[in-house]
């Protein structure tokens, strides 16, 4: 299979650069078979039904991008992304000019934190933290996409690239079909009595690295933590030995789920774990059975994940549906609630 096989072209105009109002974006409705209803996602709660489990990704984003002094003769900020936690003053992080620092360095980004580059391997570094932890949540900004184009960072964005269930801090993207929601919304299906589950996978940077190479075979997913508890677990196997349908929010949910089942042999184990799992047309689905998402970009491995849940064709007619009715795509854009195969 090819990274061309999910390339499609998309009008710029459909790039949402602004936050909708929570519980107020438009929601594609793709049921099996292909069958395509336009609603909005104020109705999300209506479209569940009454056995299904919805699981939620609680993890939390941190302000990952940071900006320490320039050193020397340079004249413009050293820009640090943290990619990765090694432990909570040590991360893994893109370096922009990776040229102008060395391992041994220290920067500063204020009075009271600096960092200490540790190790340095093309445009990357481990950073370790020196000082008050607390300067990183001050000091960071929030790591909007690229295609999210601000002129200067926006203090709304720290609340608005953030799930209203966000809690468990770790992520350096938002897992942004949670973003739809509102404690409204989520009260509403709790009255249905369907069951919320929480798991946590602290989305990484390489869940967004594009995909380089033609045969997908060749294609490396970066590994990214994931936490089940145990009353999420118990919950994940009653619904499986009630055969009740499991929804879930999100590509995230998705890896963390199917990772979890294997790992756990046809059963989810509680605790903590790590998945590079790479999921495309053909993977056979052993946990989940609905999924709601957003609009992904062209040949990334998320569209190629719901392209393998629903079927590439269904997802194509799906995509060409969505740009002829105007529907915003991508972190900020429409939802798509697909009902499985």
């Amino acid at each position: 299979m090819l990274r061309t096989d999910f390339t499609y072209e998309l009008p710029e105009e459909l790039i949402a650069q602004e936050p909708r109002e929570r519980g107020r974006s438009r929601m594609m409705v793709v049921h099996p078979g292909g069958a395509i209803e336009h609603d909005t996602f104020a109705s999300f709660p209506s479209r569940l039904g009454d056995r299904d489990v919805l699981v939620i990704n609680d993890t939390r984003v941190i302000p990952a991008r940071l900006y320490a002094q320039p050193k020397g003769e340079m004249k413009n900020p050293i820009e640090f992304l943290l990619t990765r936690e090694r432990d909570p003053s040590t991360w893994e992080a893109w370096c922009r000019p990776a040229k102008r620092v060395k391992p041994g360095d220290v920067v500063t980004f204020s009075e009271t934190l600096h960092g200490e580059v540790l190790e340095k391997e093309e445009g990357t570094v481990v950073l370790r933290f020196l000082g008050d932890l607390r300067e990183i949540e001050r000091l960071g900004i929030p790591p909007l996409p690229p295609y999210i184009q601000r002129p200067e960072p926006r203090e709304s964005d720290r609340e608005a690239y953030q799930t209203v269930y966000a809690a468990e801090r770790g992520a350096v993207a938002a897992p942004t079909a949670g973003l739809h929601f509102t404690q409204e919304i989520l009260d509403a299906i709790t009255a249905r009595g369907i069951d919320i589950v929480r798991v946590t996978l602290h989305v990484g940077i390489g869940t967004f690295k594009p995909v380089k190479v033609d045969d997908l075979r060749e294609h490396r997913m970066d590994a990214e933590r994931y936490t089940i508890t145990a009353d999420a677990a118990d919950t994940l196997n009653a619904a499986l030995a009630d055969k009740r349908p499991i929804a879930a929010v999100g590509t995230t949910s998705v890896r963390t789920l199917e990772s979890a089942i294997r790992s756990g042999h046809g059963r989810f184990v509680p605790g903590h774990a790590e998945t590079s799992i790479f999921i495309t047309p053909g993977f056979p689905f052993l946990a989940v059975d609905r999924l709601l998402t957003n609009f992904h970009l062209p040949e990334s491995t998320l569209l190629m994940l719901v392209s393998a849940f629903a079927g590439m064709d269904t997802v194509r007619n799906a995509y060409s549906e969505a740009i002829r009715s105007g529907y915003r795509f991508y972190s900020y854009g429409d939802a798509m609630f697909l009902r499985g195969k």
